[in-house]
């Protein structure tokens, strides 16, 4: 059984915390909570819209800037039981067959339903469309092999049995599945190749975001090549050789590079109509878990990333 909000099942309690201590100061209510309490920050952020988060018996806002010695009172409403449904949503289909399904995932769609995402999922639509897919991720992420974020586009493999989904997992964790993408970053990056390779975790100061960290972290490698140069504007091709949440948009981050449109890690307004960060997964190389033929599938490039290439290529962008 899932539960949203990325909690254990409870009948409902409640939690104080301890004060607050200096190195707490300024931070935003939410997150400090996330942090100390292990609770999601978005279904945090739900419970204080409802007053369920209080200091000294007042309702405290998720954007209240935490002081010395505060102490929160956080009330956690009973789990709700969580399960996907099949939704009749259009699928980009790129190959299918009886183990594996590859789709050209839109922009815009989350891959499974979470706290605030409970349909017009990925995971809705393939339900509807294969009515198998393997259990081993449970009832709320049916199929799911590995993940791309809500607002990058572009191909993903999804396992229809247990056995296609052991194989798939183990491809990656052992580097076997090869992955690149095509990112539009700010800035002109002086080299035309590149290797990053940090260590990332959770941002101390924001949770809902990832940071490379000094110690701590886990490892992620990311190898780039420059396709276009556009003065204040790049076009890279991305090879990950981990897959870490995130990892591209902070590993160009770190680089002082952050992507086009990110909402995240550099929420600047830009001169390019995209709604989110300007990431695509362009090609998805894989060993079929059947018959061992090494397969490999391309997704063309959405609408949207497609006109910032042509208006780069018009010196259309400032």
């Amino acid at each position: 059984m899932e539960y949203c909000h990325g909690r254990m099942p409870e009948d409902g309690t409640t939690k104080v915390t301890e004060p607050a201590a200096e190195k707490d100061q300024g931070l935003r209510a939410d997150c400090y909570l996330a942090d100390v309490l292990d609770l999601s920050r978005s279904s945090l952020q739900h419970d204080m819209e409802k007053g369920l988060v209080t200091k000294e018996g007042k309702p405290v806002k998720a954007s209240y800037k935490v002081k010395l010695g505060d102490v929160f009172t956080v009330v956690i409403p009973p789990a709700v039981s969580l399960e996907a449904e099949p939704e009749p949503i259009p699928l980009a289909i790129l190959y299918e067959d009886e183990d594996v399904i590859v789709v050209n995932k839109p922009r815009g769609m989350v891959v499974h339903p979470a706290a605030g995402n409970y349909t017009g999922t990925l995971v809705n639509a393939l339900l509807y469309h294969c009515k198998d897919l393997s259990g081993i991720n449970g009832v709320v992420r049916p199929g799911i092999v590995h993940r791309l974020d809500k607002d990058t586009s572009g191909v993903m493999v999804c396992a229809k049995n247990d056995r296609a989904h052991l194989s798939l997992s183990q491809q990656i964790k052992d580097k076997e599945a090869k992955r690149t993408y095509i990112a539009v970053v700010r800035g002109n990056i002086k080299d035309d190749r590149g290797h990053i390779e940090t260590l990332i975790d959770r941002d101390p100061k924001d949770r809902m975001r990832m940071a490379v960290v000094p110690s701590g972290g886990r490892l992620a490698v990311t190898d780039y090549e420059v396709l276009e140069r556009y003065g204040r504007f790049t076009v890279v091709r991305c090879r990950l050789q981990t897959g870490r949440t995130h990892q591209i948009r902070v590993h160009m981050t770190y680089l002082g590079h952050p992507l086009v449109g990110d909402p995240k890690y550099q929420p600047q307004k830009t001169c390019f109509s995209i709604d989110g960060q300007a990431l695509h997964s362009e090609t998805l190389t894989f060993r079929h878990p059947r018959t061992g033929k090494i397969m490999s599938f391309t997704a063309p490039l959405p609408g949207d990333m497609e006109t910032i290439l042509t208006r780069l290529r018009h010196g259309q962008f400032h």
